[in-house]
């Protein structure tokens, strides 16, 4: 039995630390901020295996320009003077191409049904109660450029594997018998599902104190002690702990951490906003992405949680109402009979998305230590994929054979 510490309380982390838990090693969890909040707090919600297609990809540089130009727009990059910014994004525009494409979706998709396969299995156990509902996901669009799109988009998904079926508008009505549902038409993917992040997170964390994961709050990380190839303490302002094996899972602050080790991480939080419109009376049922707006509705129980947004912004988790307008706006162009206000700004929730340069996960050992692994760069997809990566990072410190091939997930594959 190994003494386990893992930086970075967000999903992966707890994912982490739960199968490693499961093959009986001893863990501890260092967070910076404290348990009820972080990037997967706030998330969508949304587990799928329909996301195939890297965020690097053929026309994505015009089009963020174009949205830039749009103080209410879904993507933005904020200006700064910044050689992490500028590293990062020459890897982004290098990675948007066809080949790349083709290259990632085999990998996205085994990781993200392997993620399925093993929330499925949580559910099963009724050990943790996370709002498991497996509905699938809809695609809602609302011109015909965008229509063209997503059947270009289905078809890849079919041949892939996922399932995806291309939908007029009374189609999608069909599936909403609750709620208007104002489009053009939509995809749906009946294989995706989604969860209550804050309660999965709030229940995951509950399970693990039980069963002796030990958990240290409030605690910023400031330095590592090394011996040679060795990581053999993490320092922070209160206090020493000892490691024999280290995980990084800090989201997209590790690359401040890893910085701190001499090594280099290519990766940019994208923040998101979200808001939940509360005890809806007549709810949406399947999960959907609102295209031309960039925005997500997911019901939770009797509410609904909207999200969206993609805002390169380093570690600045400052609200923009202006983005948080644009969401509103967009919501009642597609569910028009679903009053959604403006909310106030401290009823706004935000929350950075580590984003790797070619949109595929870091997740694996750094070859500079013995002891060091890294599990970040999930981009929009970390709730989705936080089992598997716990799984394969559980894999790689206990020396088992990993579930994937862990190539395409190098951390220092830009070096």
């Amino acid at each position: 039995m190994s003494n386990i510490t893992i930086v970075g309380g967000g999903v992966s982390g707890l994912f982490s630390a739960y199968y490693l838990q499961q093959a009986g090693h001893k863990v501890a969890i260092i967070e910076q901020g404290n348990f009820s909040d972080g990037c997967s707090f706030g998330n969508a919600g949304m587990i799928v295996p329909s996301h195939i297609v890297p965020l690097a990809q053929p026309g994505m540089i015009s089009k963020g320009l174009r949205w830039m130009l749009k103080s209410t727009s879904p993507f933005y990059v904020k200006p700064r003077l910044s050689w992490d910014l500028m590293r990062w994004g020459m890897l982004f525009w290098k990675h948007s191409t066809e080949e790349h494409v083709q290259r990632s979706i085999p990998v996205l998709r085994d990781m993200s049904l392997l993620s399925k396969q093993l929330f499925q299995e949580l559910a099963a156990t009724n050990e943790v109660d996370f709002g498991w509902h497996e509905r699938g996901l809809l695609m809602l669009y609302k011109n015909a450029d965008t229509e063209h799109e997503m059947a270009e988009e289905a078809a890849i998904a079919n041949k892939a594997g996922i399932v995806a079926e291309v939908l007029d508008g009374r189609q999608v009505q069909h599936l909403e018998p609750d709620v208007k549902v104002d489009v053009r038409g939509g995809v749906y993917y009946p294989g995706d599902a989604h969860i209550t992040p804050n309660l999965l997170i709030k229940n995951l964390v509950g399970y693990l104190r039980a069963r002796g994961v030990a958990f240290h709050e409030n605690q910023e990380v400031t330095d590592f002690e090394k011996n040679e190839k060795k990581i053999t303490a993490v320092l922070t302002r209160t206090g020493k702990f000892e490691a024999e094996e280290l995980v990084i899972a800090a989201g997209a602050w590790s690359p401040v951490l890893s910085e701190k080790l001499g090594i280099s991480l290519p990766l940019q939080g994208g923040k998101g906003y979200s808001f939940m419109l509360k005890n809806t009376i007549n709810n949406i049922h399947v999960p959907a992405i609102m295209l031309e707006a960039r925005a997500t509705a997911t019901p939770m129980g009797n509410d609904l949680r909207f999200a969206g947004t993609l805002e390169v912004a380093g570690t600045d988790l400052s609200i923009n109402m202006n983005r948080v307008r644009g969401i509103v706006q967009g919501i009642n162009n597609y569910y028009p009979e679903i009053e959604v206000q403006l909310p106030e700004k401290e009823k706004v929730w935000s929350g950075l998305r580590p984003c790797s340069p070619d949109g595929i996960p870091y997740v694996g050992r750094v070859e500079h230590f013995d002891n060091l692994t890294l599990a970040t760069g999930h981009g929009m997809m970390g709730i989705s994929l936080g089992p598997a990566t716990g799984k394969l990072v559980s894999e790689i410190v206990t020396h088992e054979p990993t579930s994937m091939n862990m190539q395409p997930f190098a951390p220092l594959r830009f070096s």
